[in-house]
């Protein structure tokens, strides 16, 4: 653990499932009824906390499977005061498909994932069919999927798998449509001149 880092710093920021191998209902993260949202693959929490401080009315879990950003995050949650976000320290995909409870999430936001560009690794692409069938029933009625990228030929890729799914609609998403902070690699991006490709999908009711 690094010098100056409390455990309860960590601790209150991080949600640990009790058993790993069940459902997990939206009550047993956070209290109450709230509108979940989950940031997979959250990095460095900047999007999460930023999302969390906005609306504080909406609860928000963020998924990464790297031990140090974990730390980070909750570390972050803990010290912003922030009662209505959490990290987990989780694999994305197992997350989806066989931890959290169905019809519980009322939007997943996926921000630049790993494009494995090689065509050898598309297998490795996080959204494949099997994931949409697990997202799609992890969505609410009415849920969103919400996927930005910065590599073009994994944004075709993910139409792609979309349209074959059939059974999400897509909804145009212009930049100023609704509160969206930008990550620090966003901007990074397009400080360079380079633009992120978004997709908007809606679970239809």
């Amino acid at each position: 653990m690094a010098k100056g880092v409390k455990l309860k710093d960590i601790e209150a920021g991080l949600f640990v499932p009790t058993d790993y191998f069940r459902r997990v209902g939206k009550q047993e993260i956070f209290p109450g009824d709230a509108p979940l949202e989950v940031d997979l693959g959250c990095g460095d929490g900047a999007f999460l906390l930023a999302m969390a401080r906005q609306f504080p009315e909406r609860n928000f879990l963020g998924v990464e499977r790297l031990l140090g950003r974990v730390r980070k995050v909750a570390r972050n949650i803990s010290r912003a005061g922030l009662t209505n976000c959490k990290v987990l320290r989780l694999e994305s995909k197992y997350t989806i498909e066989w931890l959290l409870e169905k019809h519980n999430i009322q939007r997943l936001h996926l921000l630049c994932p790993d494009p494995w560009p090689k065509a050898r690794h598309h297998e490795r692409r996080l959204v494949q069919q099997d994931f949409l069938g697990s997202l799609w029933n992890a969505l609410e009625p009415g849920g969103e999927f919400l996927f930005k990228t910065d590599h073009d030929e994994y944004y075709e890729w993910v139409c792609e798998q979309v349209t074959r799914f059939g059974r999400f609609t897509c909804e145009p998403w212009q930049e100023n449509d609704f509160f969206y902070p930008k990550t620090d690699f966003q901007l990074l991006w397009e400080s360079q001149g380079k633009v992120l490709q978004c997709l908007r999908c809606m679970k239809n009711k």
